[in-house]
């Protein structure tokens, strides 16, 4: 189903332990407002004493550096792409919510 626009629209964020108490998990955030990504940072942040290492890859940059300029700067350029792709590719279109909650930024149409 496509996602509409402005709604919030993010992955689920799961947290879900191995035997070795390990975690491997994602929680996509590039289709909804600054603030959803920004709380779900403090989240980690409140929890991360609970870890004796916790290692969070945010490709927003703003776990690292709590620059909410920069994270719009990111979002921005990830949605330009995003938008360049489509335009370059007319059978490309997204993003997609699958019924698992998950988001997928494009899928090509291949009739």
């Amino acid at each position: 189903m496509p996602v509409a626009d402005g709604i919030q629209n993010i992955d689920p964020l799961i947290l879900e332990f191995d035997k070795d108490l390990y975690v491997q998990e994602y929680c996509k955030t590039q289709f909804a407002d600054i603030k959803i990504h920004i709380k779900i940072i403090s989240y980690l942040r409140k929890i991360e004493k609970h870890f004796q290492r916790l290692l969070v890859n945010d490709e927003g940059d703003y776990w690292e550096t709590k620059d909410k300029k920069k994270l719009q700067v990111q979002m921005d350029i990830i949605h330009n792409l995003i938008e360049n792709k489509k335009k370059e590719n007319p059978k490309m279109d997204g993003p997609f919510k699958m019924s698992n909650g998950r988001i997928f930024d494009l899928l090509t149409n291949e009739e």
